[in-house]
């Protein structure tokens, strides 16, 4: 009997080698497609063509670093993560069904700034990035919101901050996903592009999530 009431414990939980693996491959994958939005010109104008394809190339830039990014984090993750249940499994599945759906929007953006820059479809095509965007943020929420309320699934050293760091940062995607949408919708499509291309930035910066503590602990040294 006693051995009984072990075995679903032995089997609730698992290592994270093949998580990692499987989201590794999405994110490639995911970058992949990205490419494909990258197309020669039809018409054959010398660099005249090439030039008109900007959107395109800033839709690339902003994803390639959006997906860079979520890669980045997605290590930082992992290396703190020492173990495996279905509720953070099913948490990163929400991850990558994000991560993996990101080329749709920028070659919506891409191909609505090609024919109008500031008409009504660059508008909605902001806004459906915008969403995606945001809908990532909030599966990156639900992850380190799963992760803080089991800590068992957590290394011993994990900082004290790390998950409500990631919170926080989660977000303020969320919110800030939206407001440019809201920016591309009202006020201008390029408004809402230059945040897509910023904010990847931000999250690239703040991507460790424990310079703070560190330059306290060595000031008081």
């Amino acid at each position: 009997m006693p051995a009984q009431r072990r075995r679903p414990e032995k089997y609730a939980r698992s290592d994270t080698d093949r998580a990692e693996t499987f989201s590794d491959g999405v994110f490639a994958i995911a970058v992949t497609l990205l490419v494909l939005d990258l197309r020669d010109p039809r018409h054959r104008r010398g660099g005249e063509a090439l030039l008109e394809q900007w959107p395109a190339y800033l839709g690339y830039l902003a994803s390639f670093g959006f997906v860079a990014v979520i890669w980045l984090n997605h290590h930082q993750a992992f290396v703190r993560i020492r173990a495996m249940d279905r509720g953070a499994q099913a948490a990163n599945l929400g991850l990558l069904l994000t991560t993996a759906s990101l080329a749709f929007p920028t070659g919506v953006v891409s191909d609505a700034l090609r024919e109008d820059p500031a008409g009504v479809d660059a508008r909605t095509a902001s806004v459906v990035y915008a969403a995606v965007a945001a809908l990532m943020c909030l599966a990156w929420t639900i992850f380190y919101a799963y992760l803080g309320s089991h800590p068992e699934l957590l290394d011993d050293a994990v900082e004290p901050l790390y998950v409500r760091h990631g919170v926080v940062r989660s977000v303020v995607g969320v919110l800030a996903y939206s407001a440019a949408g809201a920016a591309g919708a009202l006020m201008a499509p390029m408004v809402a592009l230059a945040a897509f291309v910023v904010l990847p930035v931000f999250y690239f910066v703040t991507s460790e999530g424990t310079l703070l503590p560190r330059r306290r602990a060595r000031a008081r040294t």
